[in-house]
């Protein structure tokens, strides 16, 4: 069976699968999703170093060729990998990676060379999620999309007819850097007042473990503390949800698009938090069109998804080229 090798390599762990063909989309439906043949997990092991995680990258591709070319008849034909950090996915080079320590890695050359030179995609950890989410997740069927996922950080990925605008230098839909508090708390990226530093998972984290006095309370503790009705835990939520809609009606209004996907730990929360966050950005809006806000729907396997169509769309273009007169 035809198949391609999708990786998604994080800070700590890599998750990996083989991803088959998807199959025939109805007339005026939406591509289906396409099945995950086989799945395999492993560290990362970035503890050993830059050198060591690509190798075991490496590894861990010729791995799953080996395994498709035993169980699934034949080697996988192209593959994808999303990377964390800044990615150069045009060149293949993942540039800069903060949590794995790399520099300007050529990752699709040597991927490309470890597979037997089958093609190989490179992209961005959030925006191959993203593409995933809006294709065939939670945004299925719309034109435009934001996908912003809220953990340790908050990003976000804009979607386009199908595909995931990186921007002119490949920094697109970093959301979690719109200043929303002017003046407020410091972030790493050098400025004050960024959205992720009041409406990420690790924001709620910290300002629920102060105000409750639990050093290892955290954002999850403050979204079942909010259901209970604790006057301080809805306190803090708000906040984070006040700032959360201020940063969203900043990027619809520049972005206008018709859906937003929230992923990542905090939309765990459910309801609790989708329903008043809703609200709060129906109450900013003035002339903009109010964009459906949906959880995302993937969960952990948007990535491996999203970088097996990576991989599927570079070898239909290639399929394409090859049959072109």
């Amino acid at each position: 069976m035809r198949h391609v090798i999708a990786l998604d390599v994080g800070g700590t762990g890599m998750k990996a699968a083989l991803v088959g063909a998807e199959g025939a989309v109805p007339s005026g439906g939406t591509p289906p999703r396409p099945p995950m043949l086989h799945r395999a997990r492993r560290a990362t092991g970035r503890e050993r170093g830059p050198d060591a995680v690509v190798e075991h990258i490496l590894d861990f591709a010729a791995e799953l060729r080996a395994y498709g070319e035993e169980h699934h008849g034949e080697p996988a034909s192209a593959a994808g990998v999303a990377v964390p950090g800044i990615v150069d996915a045009e060149r293949g080079i993942a540039a800069y990676s903060a949590n794995l320590g790399w520099r300007d890695v050529p990752l699709r050359d040597l991927l490309a060379a470890r597979l037997g030179g089958v093609p190989v995609a490179l992209g961005h950890d959030v925006r191959t999620g993203g593409l995933a989410e809006g294709r065939i997740g939670a945004g299925k069927g719309a034109d435009r999309f934001l996908f912003v996922p809220l953990g340790t950080g908050i990003a976000g990925a804009i979607g386009i007819d199908g595909r995931v605008e990186a921007g002119a230098h490949g920094f697109a839909g970093e959301i979690g850097h719109i200043v929303v508090r002017p003046g407020g708390t410091p972030c790493p990226c050098g400025q004050t007042g960024c959205l992720e530093r009041y409406a990420s998972a690790a924001a709620v984290t910290e300002a629920w473990a102060t105000v409750s006095g639990d050093r290892e309370a955290d954002a999850a503790d403050c979204a079942k503390a909010v259901t209970s009705g604790d006057p301080r835990a809805e306190k803090v939520w708000q906040e984070a949800v006040d700032a959360l809609a201020d940063g969203l009606v900043t990027a619809l209004t520049l972005l206008d698009p018709r859906t937003i996907i929230i992923g990542g730990g905090l939309a765990e929360a459910g309801e609790t938090l989708f329903t008043p966050l809703r609200e709060a950005v129906r109450s900013r809006i003035t002339f903009q069109k109010l964009p459906t806000i949906v959880p995302a729907d993937l969960g952990d396997t948007a990535g491996c998804l999203g970088a097996g169509l990576l991989a599927w769309d570079l070898l239909n273009s290639t399929d394409r080229t090859e049959v072109a007169p």
